[in-house]
């Protein structure tokens, strides 16, 4: 009977330690904010020509999963595989469930019409694939994904959905 016992005792030891060991991984990706989707690849023939280009049609969308908290994405950051980096270096506030595509190009950021402008002509993310990361202010990864062209976009329109 004791032995019953001690390799009870044993076996929700080791199932306490694996819950306990969870959360520690899950920590990386606890933020509210999250990476929806992707247009990877602008509609039409690429031009980075701060003119007549087409990057504001390239952009990422970042929205707040939470129910109840309000984020400010003043100091999150957006990096692609290559150490390209994008950081927030305004407030703009997202209500629980909303979002904000963060585009190329010059533009006037909107809270209004959800749109924060990078300020750069030239493309972000590879056509082919590429890995887009999500960072808080503290440095540490809110989301994280990587994609390929032929293996997440089947119906080749150049966007991918992450968190619906």
């Amino acid at each position: 009977m004791k032995i019953h016992h001690s390799i009870a005792a044993a076996v929700i030891g080791v199932a306490t330690l694996a819950v306990t060991a969870v959360p520690a991984h899950a920590a990386e990706y606890s933020s509210a904010l999250k990476i929806k989707g992707a247009q990877y690849d602008a509609p039409g023939r690429d031009s980075n020509s701060c003119s007549t280009g087409n990057t504001d049609e390239e952009y990422v969308t970042i929205r707040n999963y939470s129910r109840s908290t309000t984020v400010n994405l003043k100091g999150y950051a957006v990096r692609d595989a290559a150490g390209n980096r994008f950081t927030f270096t305004e407030s703009h506030y997202l209500q629980p469930g909303d979002y904000v595509k963060l585009r190329g190009n010059h533009g006037t950021d909107s809270d209004k019409y959800n749109v924060v402008y990078r300020d750069n002509c030239n493309f972000m993310w590879n056509n082919d694939g590429d890995t887009i990361y999500l960072y808080k202010p503290s440095g540490a990864h809110a989301d994280t994904h990587s994609y390929t062209k032929r293996a997440n976009d089947r119906d080749g329109n150049g966007y991918i959905t992450f968190h619906g």
